[in-house]
């Protein structure tokens, strides 16, 4: 029997190698578009938000932009607009992280409603910047933007299942946490889902008390005052640990973190951005509380509890745990500073001028030369002292004659005046007649002085 031999019909291998490319063709845009998505849905979120609040002077601007990267020295007014770049280099993705400062005032609070909605509410970090070179307002200032940010919160009208879910993952957040691992990665790596679950503890009686829905954070600013506070203040080791307790357990009421910082000394900038980030983008965290150092304390939201805190009422010494913050922290007394007004110096003309005017309205002092009459014999005197017995001259005399200056001349005028006077007064005696007044005594007074000098030279 002859084989059979199998037909192949023209064309048909050419097809299926077709339906091979093109199944080849889907299953690499399928690829492709599941990768765009997972990278899509892995990408760092944008939208994140962090609110500033804090006291004039306080350094909240800068350091905001310290952790910028800029150099900011100018102050705004209201609500100032800062971002911070946030850099995943595990996936090489970049976003900004928006950052509202809200002005000291609170007459700017109502501008909240322009950084934060109730749909931007869930994508908020709350920061709290207190000042160390003025501990003795911190407790109060803490107190205010806490009651600030809980009444725009109130405003927002969140449907309350939504607020409900929000403290919850406030509580839920805080008893997961854990002691960080002691190997610290060079750079934020973000935290897979579901990564290092931790056991859940219940809550202290004095914790969340004061639930915001979204994560808290004190910023202590300026903590490079505290050898200040020490030398000029006489602060001591107590005060500081009463400081920090009254801060810790107001942390415990919001579920807070608590940092010091120091933009002049640059301490715990690196760990306050790091921080940030983890509490953002879920970035992984290592690095642990540090209680040691009073002026570089980090404690982060979950590791606190009364028991922890205890530890500083130890060293309490002439304070009582539990006694109000401003009766131990108390504003020092001002000392006032005697400042020498400055005195500019006038020009010189004008000064002159102004001496003179003075001068030329003050009366002239009368001299001694001007108010002796020019017959009296002085020291000094151009006129020869006459000798013992020589008569005087009579009031008819031309000495009488000399008038008087007159008081409101200067003294170099009355001076010339007297000369004048007293020659004009010589030369009108000897021009006028024998019989005039005084002429008798004149000619008597030098017929006795000639006869006199006739008899001494005998």
């Amino acid at each position: 029997m002859a084989p059979v031999l199998e037909k192949r019909i023209p064309g048909a291998a050419g097809a299926s190698d077709n339906n091979n490319e093109d199944e080849e063709g889907q299953n690499l845009w399928s690829s492709i578009l599941s990768e765009v998505s997972t990278r899509s849905s892995s990408k760092l979120p944008s939208g994140k938000n962090i609110l500033v609040f804090g006291e004039d002077g306080s350094g909240k601007t800068t350091l905001m932009a310290k952790l910028q990267g800029a150099d900011h020295n100018k102050k705004g007014r209201g609500l100032e607009y800062l971002y911070l770049s946030v850099h995943d280099e595990d996936r090489d993705d970049l976003t900004r992280c928006n950052v509202w400062i809200l002005d000291g005032d609170l007459y700017h609070k109502g501008l909240l409603k322009f950084a934060v909605s109730a749909q931007s509410i869930l994508d908020c970090l709350a920061v709290f910047v207190v000042d160390m070179s003025r501990p003795w307002i911190i407790m109060e200032s803490l107190q205010k933007w806490a009651s600030v940010l809980r009444d725009h919160v109130d405003k927002l009208k969140i449907p309350p299942e939504e607020m409900r879910e929000m403290e919850q993952n406030m509580v839920k957040a805080f008893q997961e946490y854990t002691e960080p691992e002691d190997a610290t990665p060079s750079s934020p790596q973000r935290r897979a889902p579901g990564e290092d679950e931790a056991v859940v503890l219940p809550l202290g009686d004095n914790t969340l008390t004061h639930n915001l829905g979204i994560p808290v954070l004190i910023v202590c600013t300026k903590c490079d005052a505290v050898s200040v506070l020490e030398k000029e203040h006489d602060y001591r080791e107590e005060h500081f640990d009463f400081i920090q307790s009254h801060i810790r357990r107001f942390c415990l009421k919001y579920g807070a973190g608590l940092i010091y910082t120091s933009v002049k000394e640059e301490k715990n900038l690196d760990l306050l951005y790091k921080y940030i980030v983890h509490k953002m983008y879920d970035f992984q965290f290592t690095t642990p509380a540090l209680v040691v150092e009073k002026d570089a304390v980090f404690i982060p939201s979950g590791w606190d509890n009364e028991k922890k805190i205890g530890i500083l009422h130890e060293n309490l010494t002439t304070v009582r745990p539990d006694d109000p913050f401003e009766d131990f922290i108390t504003k020092p007394p001002v000392r006032k500073l005697v400042h020498d007004k400055e005195i500019n110096a006038e020009d010189e003309q004008v000064f002159l001028m102004k001496q003179q005017s003075l001068l030329a309205k003050q009366p002239a002092t009368p001299t001694r030369g001007a108010t002796e009459s020019p017959g009296r014999t002085a020291s000094g005197s151009p006129r020869p002292a006459g000798r013992a017995g020589q008569p005087t001259v009579t009031s008819g005399s031309p000495m009488a004659a000399v008038k008087k200056p007159d008081p409101n001349m200067k003294a170099g005028a009355a001076n010339e005046g007297v000369l004048a006077n007293f020659f004009n007064s010589l030369l009108s005696k000897k021009t006028g007649a024998p019989g005039s007044p005084g002429s008798g005594a004149v000619g008597a007074g030098v017929q006795g002085s000639a006869k006199k000098t006739e008899a001494g030279f005998d």
